[in-house]
């Protein structure tokens, strides 16, 4: 019956452990996201949005954005947003294209990343 109990109370704290873990990357994942979609509002309101990096707070998760213009060529956009919870890192970067004429912006690549 001991080695029952014991096998047991391993199994259930190994259970907690990876759902607390899934749980604390998808927050993560969520709040990158979220950081990358703000970066892509700030550009709408203003065209020549930059900075090297502002925080955000989603829910009780502290995101960090930057947003680089005209990087590594003109009229693109590069966009980093990276939030950590509880030790689990996810970064989502975004390149954009700004069209010359009529400044649509375009998304050429989001990726996210572990």
């Amino acid at each position: 019956m001991g080695v029952l109990a014991v096998t047991l109370v391993l199994f259930v704290g190994t259970f907690v452990n990876n759902s607390f873990g899934f749980q604390a990357s998808v927050i993560a994942d969520t709040a990158a996201n979220s950081g990358a979609q703000d970066a892509l509002l700030q550009l709408d309101r203003n065209p020549s949005f930059a900075s090297a990096g502002y925080t955000l707070s989603v829910g009780s998760t502290t995101v960090t954005v930057a947003v680089f213009q005209n990087m590594p060529i003109a009229n693109l956009i590069q966009v980093s947003s990276t939030a950590t919870v509880s030790g689990y890192v996810r970064t989502v970067g975004v390149t954009l294209a700004r069209n010359a004429t009529t400044s649509q912006l375009t998304v050429v690549s989001w990726q996210q990343s572990q």
